[in-house]
Protein backbone atom coordinates (compact mmCIF):
# COMPACT_ATOMS: atom_id res chain seq x y z
CA UNK A 1 0.00 0.00 0.00
CA UNK A 2 1.43 3.22 -0.77
CA UNK A 3 0.81 6.16 0.78
CA UNK A 4 0.79 9.54 -1.01
CA UNK A 5 0.91 13.24 0.55
CA UNK A 6 1.26 15.59 -2.59
CA UNK A 7 -0.12 15.45 -6.79
CA UNK A 8 3.92 14.80 -7.61
CA UNK A 9 3.52 11.53 -5.71
CA UNK A 10 0.33 10.72 -7.00
CA UNK A 11 0.58 11.40 -10.63
CA UNK A 12 3.69 9.31 -10.33
CA UNK A 13 1.89 6.32 -8.75
CA UNK A 14 -1.26 6.43 -11.59
CA UNK A 15 0.76 6.50 -13.99
CA UNK A 16 -0.41 4.00 -17.01
CA UNK A 17 -3.26 2.76 -14.45
CA UNK A 18 -6.13 2.40 -16.38
CA UNK A 19 -9.93 1.06 -14.52
CA UNK A 20 -9.21 3.30 -11.34
CA UNK A 21 -11.76 3.10 -8.29
CA UNK A 22 -11.38 6.11 -5.81
CA UNK A 23 -13.57 6.33 -2.23
CA UNK A 24 -13.43 9.84 -1.10
CA UNK A 25 -13.53 9.84 2.90
CA UNK A 26 -12.82 12.30 5.87
CA UNK A 27 -11.56 9.68 7.76
CA UNK A 28 -12.77 7.64 10.66
CA UNK A 29 -13.73 4.44 8.53
CA UNK A 30 -16.29 1.84 9.52
CA UNK A 31 -18.45 -0.69 7.84
CA UNK A 32 -20.22 1.44 5.86
CA UNK A 33 -16.65 2.51 4.05
CA UNK A 34 -15.20 -1.01 3.99
CA UNK A 35 -18.50 -1.77 1.61
CA UNK A 36 -17.67 0.94 -0.47
CA UNK A 37 -13.78 -0.07 -0.82
CA UNK A 38 -14.63 -4.16 -1.11
CA UNK A 39 -16.81 -3.17 -3.76
CA UNK A 40 -13.66 -0.98 -5.80
CA UNK A 41 -11.62 -3.77 -4.92
CA UNK A 42 -13.77 -6.27 -6.52
CA UNK A 43 -14.60 -4.02 -9.50
CA UNK A 44 -11.70 -2.26 -10.57
CA UNK A 45 -7.59 -2.88 -11.06
CA UNK A 46 -7.13 -0.65 -8.82
CA UNK A 47 -8.17 1.38 -5.82
CA UNK A 48 -7.58 4.89 -4.47
CA UNK A 49 -8.81 5.94 -0.92
CA UNK A 50 -9.06 9.54 0.08
CA UNK A 51 -8.52 10.89 3.60
CA UNK A 52 -9.36 14.59 3.81
CA UNK A 53 -11.50 16.55 5.84
CA UNK A 54 -12.44 19.02 4.05
CA UNK A 55 -12.93 22.56 5.33
CA UNK A 56 -15.48 24.04 3.27
CA UNK A 57 -18.16 21.44 3.62
CA UNK A 58 -18.24 22.55 7.30
CA UNK A 59 -20.85 25.36 8.16
CA UNK A 60 -19.81 25.34 11.95
CA UNK A 61 -16.49 25.56 12.69
CA UNK A 62 -17.01 23.57 16.02
CA UNK A 63 -18.07 20.83 13.74
CA UNK A 64 -15.25 21.02 11.86
CA UNK A 65 -12.73 20.79 15.28
CA UNK A 66 -14.99 17.93 16.64
CA UNK A 67 -15.12 16.28 13.76
CA UNK A 68 -13.08 12.71 14.82
CA UNK A 69 -9.85 11.36 13.70
CA UNK A 70 -8.14 8.52 13.70
CA UNK A 71 -5.81 8.19 10.62
CA UNK A 72 -3.83 5.21 12.76
CA UNK A 73 -6.20 3.23 12.73
CA UNK A 74 -7.71 3.88 9.32
CA UNK A 75 -4.55 3.16 7.53
CA UNK A 76 -4.11 -0.30 9.44
CA UNK A 77 -7.34 -1.07 8.28
CA UNK A 78 -6.68 0.10 4.78
CA UNK A 79 -3.54 -1.78 4.47
CA UNK A 80 -5.73 -5.35 6.03
CA UNK A 81 -8.33 -4.75 2.94
CA UNK A 82 -5.61 -4.99 0.46
CA UNK A 83 -6.19 -0.79 -0.83
CA UNK A 84 -3.31 -0.16 -3.51
CA UNK A 85 -3.03 3.83 -2.85
CA UNK A 86 -3.82 5.98 -0.10
CA UNK A 87 -4.20 9.99 -0.74
CA UNK A 88 -3.63 12.00 2.27
CA UNK A 89 -3.12 15.29 1.42
CA UNK A 90 -2.49 18.86 2.90
CA UNK A 91 -5.06 21.40 2.58
CA UNK A 92 -2.82 23.70 -0.04
CA UNK A 93 -2.21 20.42 -2.20
CA UNK A 94 -6.02 20.95 -3.36
CA UNK A 95 -7.01 24.50 -2.79
CA UNK A 96 -4.39 25.21 -4.74
CA UNK A 97 -6.20 27.41 -6.88
CA UNK A 98 -9.43 29.91 -7.11
CA UNK A 99 -11.87 28.93 -9.02
CA UNK A 100 -13.44 31.38 -12.16
CA UNK A 101 -16.91 30.86 -11.02
CA UNK A 102 -18.64 29.82 -7.60
CA UNK A 103 -20.51 26.84 -7.48
CA UNK A 104 -24.45 27.39 -7.06
CA UNK A 105 -27.21 24.65 -6.47
CA UNK A 106 -30.36 25.63 -8.29
CA UNK A 107 -32.99 26.79 -6.42
CA UNK A 108 -34.77 23.63 -6.34
CA UNK A 109 -32.58 21.94 -4.75
CA UNK A 110 -32.17 24.13 -1.98
CA UNK A 111 -34.31 21.48 0.39
CA UNK A 112 -33.49 18.81 2.92
CA UNK A 113 -29.43 19.52 3.85
CA UNK A 114 -29.23 22.21 1.53
CA UNK A 115 -31.88 23.91 3.37
CA UNK A 116 -30.23 23.79 6.93
CA UNK A 117 -26.86 23.95 6.29
CA UNK A 118 -25.71 26.65 4.34
CA UNK A 119 -22.73 26.41 1.57
CA UNK A 120 -22.31 22.59 2.48
CA UNK A 121 -23.21 20.98 -0.64
CA UNK A 122 -20.77 23.44 -2.04
CA UNK A 123 -18.33 22.57 -0.66
CA UNK A 124 -18.83 19.03 -1.24
CA UNK A 125 -18.95 19.73 -4.92
CA UNK A 126 -15.72 21.85 -5.25
CA UNK A 127 -13.88 19.39 -3.65
CA UNK A 128 -15.33 16.54 -5.61
CA UNK A 129 -14.74 18.24 -8.54
CA UNK A 130 -11.07 19.10 -7.70
CA UNK A 131 -10.25 15.41 -6.47
CA UNK A 132 -11.68 14.23 -9.91
CA UNK A 133 -9.80 16.36 -12.08
CA UNK A 134 -6.22 14.75 -10.26
CA UNK A 135 -7.02 11.68 -9.34
CA UNK A 136 -9.12 11.01 -12.97
CA UNK A 137 -11.02 7.62 -11.82
CA UNK A 138 -13.14 5.50 -14.07
CA UNK A 139 -15.47 4.47 -11.08
CA UNK A 140 -16.39 6.45 -7.77
CA UNK A 141 -17.92 4.91 -5.32
CA UNK A 142 -20.51 6.53 -2.67
CA UNK A 143 -23.03 5.36 -0.34
CA UNK A 144 -26.35 5.90 -0.58
CA UNK A 145 -26.45 7.33 3.59
CA UNK A 146 -26.28 10.95 2.65
CA UNK A 147 -28.68 10.73 -0.38
CA UNK A 148 -28.95 14.02 -1.50
CA UNK A 149 -25.27 14.48 -1.48
CA UNK A 150 -24.90 11.47 -3.94
CA UNK A 151 -27.38 12.87 -6.21
CA UNK A 152 -25.78 16.57 -6.35
CA UNK A 153 -22.46 14.87 -6.84
CA UNK A 154 -23.55 12.57 -9.52
CA UNK A 155 -25.11 15.11 -11.70
CA UNK A 156 -22.59 17.59 -11.26
CA UNK A 157 -19.09 14.98 -11.84
CA UNK A 158 -20.86 13.01 -14.81
CA UNK A 159 -21.90 15.60 -16.64
CA UNK A 160 -18.45 17.09 -16.75
CA UNK A 161 -15.72 14.12 -16.52
CA UNK A 162 -16.18 10.24 -17.80
CA UNK A 163 -15.51 9.06 -14.43
CA UNK A 164 -19.00 7.28 -13.28
CA UNK A 165 -20.41 7.56 -9.40
CA UNK A 166 -21.16 4.11 -8.12
CA UNK A 167 -24.20 4.35 -5.40
CA UNK A 168 -23.77 1.84 -3.19
CA UNK A 169 -26.19 0.62 -0.18
CA UNK A 170 -26.37 2.31 3.40
CA UNK A 171 -24.99 0.03 5.86
CA UNK A 172 -26.82 -0.44 9.24
CA UNK A 173 -25.92 -1.62 12.61
CA UNK A 174 -28.01 -4.64 13.94
CA UNK A 175 -30.20 -1.65 15.88
CA UNK A 176 -30.79 -0.31 12.29
CA UNK A 177 -28.99 2.68 12.60
CA UNK A 178 -27.13 3.72 10.18
CA UNK A 179 -23.18 3.83 10.43
CA UNK A 180 -21.54 7.10 10.04
CA UNK A 181 -17.86 8.65 11.72
CA UNK A 182 -20.41 10.85 13.69
CA UNK A 183 -21.85 8.05 15.59
CA UNK A 184 -18.18 8.10 17.22
CA UNK A 185 -19.49 11.28 18.98
CA UNK A 186 -22.47 10.06 20.73
CA UNK A 187 -22.49 7.96 24.14
CA UNK A 188 -23.86 4.05 24.29
CA UNK A 189 -27.45 5.27 25.48
CA UNK A 190 -26.85 8.16 22.35
CA UNK A 191 -26.66 5.21 20.39
CA UNK A 192 -29.32 3.24 21.27
CA UNK A 193 -31.70 6.22 21.46
CA UNK A 194 -31.10 6.86 17.98
CA UNK A 195 -31.47 2.99 16.95
CA UNK A 196 -34.88 3.50 18.45
CA UNK A 197 -35.76 6.36 16.26
CA UNK A 198 -34.92 4.60 13.35
CA UNK A 199 -36.80 1.81 14.25
CA UNK A 200 -39.63 3.77 14.77
CA UNK A 201 -39.10 5.76 10.93
CA UNK A 202 -38.77 2.57 9.58
CA UNK A 203 -42.14 1.19 11.28
CA UNK A 204 -43.71 4.76 10.07
CA UNK A 205 -42.89 4.33 6.68
CA UNK A 206 -45.01 0.50 6.68
CA UNK A 207 -48.07 1.82 8.48
CA UNK A 208 -48.20 4.72 6.09
CA UNK A 209 -49.28 2.38 3.30
CA UNK A 210 -52.87 2.59 4.78
CA UNK A 211 -52.58 6.31 4.90
CA UNK A 212 -54.18 8.53 1.97
CA UNK A 213 -52.74 11.57 3.10
CA UNK A 214 -49.16 10.72 3.76
CA UNK A 215 -47.65 14.11 4.34
CA UNK A 216 -50.10 15.39 6.77
CA UNK A 217 -49.60 12.04 8.88
CA UNK A 218 -45.91 12.55 8.59
CA UNK A 219 -46.06 16.26 10.11
CA UNK A 220 -48.10 14.55 12.66
CA UNK A 221 -45.93 11.78 13.73
CA UNK A 222 -42.41 14.36 13.61
CA UNK A 223 -44.01 16.14 16.65
CA UNK A 224 -44.86 13.31 18.41
CA UNK A 225 -41.39 11.49 17.28
CA UNK A 226 -39.49 15.03 18.76
CA UNK A 227 -41.10 15.10 21.82
CA UNK A 228 -41.20 11.07 22.86
CA UNK A 229 -37.43 11.18 22.42
CA UNK A 230 -36.61 14.79 22.94
CA UNK A 231 -34.78 15.61 20.04
CA UNK A 232 -34.57 18.69 17.55
CA UNK A 233 -36.32 17.53 13.75
CA UNK A 234 -35.06 19.44 11.22
CA UNK A 235 -36.91 17.31 8.88
CA UNK A 236 -39.02 14.88 7.97
CA UNK A 237 -40.41 14.21 5.02
CA UNK A 238 -41.48 12.01 2.27
CA UNK A 239 -39.49 12.08 -1.24
CA UNK A 240 -39.09 10.65 -4.80
CA UNK A 241 -35.79 8.99 -4.83
CA UNK A 242 -35.23 9.90 -8.49
CA UNK A 243 -36.12 13.79 -8.20
CA UNK A 244 -36.44 14.46 -4.80
CA UNK A 245 -39.40 16.26 -5.16
CA UNK A 246 -42.29 15.74 -2.08
CA UNK A 247 -44.21 12.96 -3.36
CA UNK A 248 -47.80 11.26 -1.15
CA UNK A 249 -46.68 7.92 -2.83
CA UNK A 250 -44.48 5.64 -1.11
CA UNK A 251 -43.16 3.75 -4.80
CA UNK A 252 -39.75 5.08 -5.38
CA UNK A 253 -39.66 7.06 -2.30
CA UNK A 254 -38.19 7.52 0.88
CA UNK A 255 -38.24 8.97 4.24
CA UNK A 256 -35.70 11.62 4.98
CA UNK A 257 -34.63 12.63 8.22
CA UNK A 258 -32.36 14.99 10.02
CA UNK A 259 -32.48 15.64 14.02
CA UNK A 260 -29.97 16.83 16.51
CA UNK A 261 -29.27 14.16 19.13
CA UNK A 262 -26.66 16.14 21.87
CA UNK A 263 -25.33 18.65 19.55
CA UNK A 264 -24.61 16.12 17.01
CA UNK A 265 -26.54 16.16 13.41
CA UNK A 266 -27.94 12.61 12.21
CA UNK A 267 -29.16 11.73 8.66
CA UNK A 268 -30.93 8.90 7.03
CA UNK A 269 -33.41 8.02 4.44
CA UNK A 270 -35.69 5.21 5.14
Amino acid sequence: MKILLNKNDLNEALLGVSNLGFIPTMGSLHRGHISLIKKSLKECNKTIVSIFINPTQFNNKQDFKRYPKNYKKDLFILKKLGVNLVFLPHKKEIYNYKRKSKIRLNKKDMILCAKYRKGHFEGVIDVMDRFTKIIRPNKIFMGEKDFQQLCLVKKYIEKRYKSKIISCKTIRDRNKLVLSSRNLLLKKKELIKAGKITQNVFNIKKKLIKTTNKNKQLAILKNRIAKLYDIKIEYFELRNKFNLRITNKLKNSKIFISYYLNKVRLIDNI
